[in-house]
């Protein structure tokens, strides 16, 4: 026996079946909850066994925990057992000579400050050093020394400085699409990353994302941002 579909509720033959989500549905069926938009295997996204695509998959949201005498309580107590322990250490390790200091994030990113001003005073002073630092002081030679060697024959040495590194110019950004789709159906947007239209509308710079959505820019108002495909239709 055929099953139902998971929306309809009509029987699904074989040739148009798609499994998924603990259901049967017609391949036109298999579509989001919100958009209505159509969907497969690799786009969709479920959520208490219902399809949704992308844009529209409902966003988990953090539960709040009311401020009740019982809980201002176990905190209280929590910080004081805090405290204790901490004295408790305290008195362990006092008159050994030196202290003992967690190793906290806050104390990471310390001693990492730290090493980056001694880097950096290093490469001041080394720079300072090699770029203008004093000559040592002359010692004179005694001739006489029989350590003392005559000077070479002087040689003329010519300087040459370092060819300074050519800046590349920045690639530029690769060229629109170009493509202008028309809408054939109204569209609010359910998302800050998408843009509404009306029947009609026509839709330039369109750039293909995926099989279900677009990014593009409606004519009539100047918005932009991301789109359904399945709401469009190119001119």
């Amino acid at each position: 026996m055929n099953p139902l579909c998971g929306r309809c509720n009509r029987v699904v033959y074989p040739t148009e079946k798609v499994n998924c989500l603990d259901k049967y549905w017609h391949k036109g069926c298999f579509s989001c909850e919100t958009c209505k938009m159509t969907l497969n295997m690799k786009n969709y996204k479920g959520f208490e066994k219902r399809p949704y695509c992308n844009a529209h998959y409902p966003k988990t949201q953090f539960t709040c925990v009311a401020d009740t005498p019982e809980n201002r309580r176990l905190k209280e107590q929590s910080k004081m057992q805090s405290q204790v322990l901490y004295k408790e250490e305290f008195e362990k390790n006092k008159g050994k000579g030196f202290s003992v200091v967690a190793d906290t994030p806050e104390m990471q990113r310390i001693k990492k400050t730290q090493d980056n001003i001694s880097n950096i005073k290093y490469h001041e002073e080394f720079e300072k050093s090699r770029m203008g630092g004093e000559a040592p002081p002359h010692q004179p030679c005694n001739p006489t020394s029989a350590a003392y060697q005559p000077p070479a024959a002087s040689q003329n040495y010519h300087y040459e400085p370092a060819a300074e590194p050519v800046r590349q110019a920045a690639a530029a950004p690769p060229p629109s699409a170009g493509k202008r789709y028309r809408a054939v159906y109204d569209y609010s947007a359910a998302d800050e990353d998408e843009v509404s239209f009306v029947d009609g509308d026509v839709i330039v710079d369109v750039q293909q994302i995926d099989e279900g959505w677009m990014y593009g820019r409606v004519e009539r108002t100047g918005q932009q941002g991301m789109l359904p495909a399945n709401y469009v239709e190119a001119i």
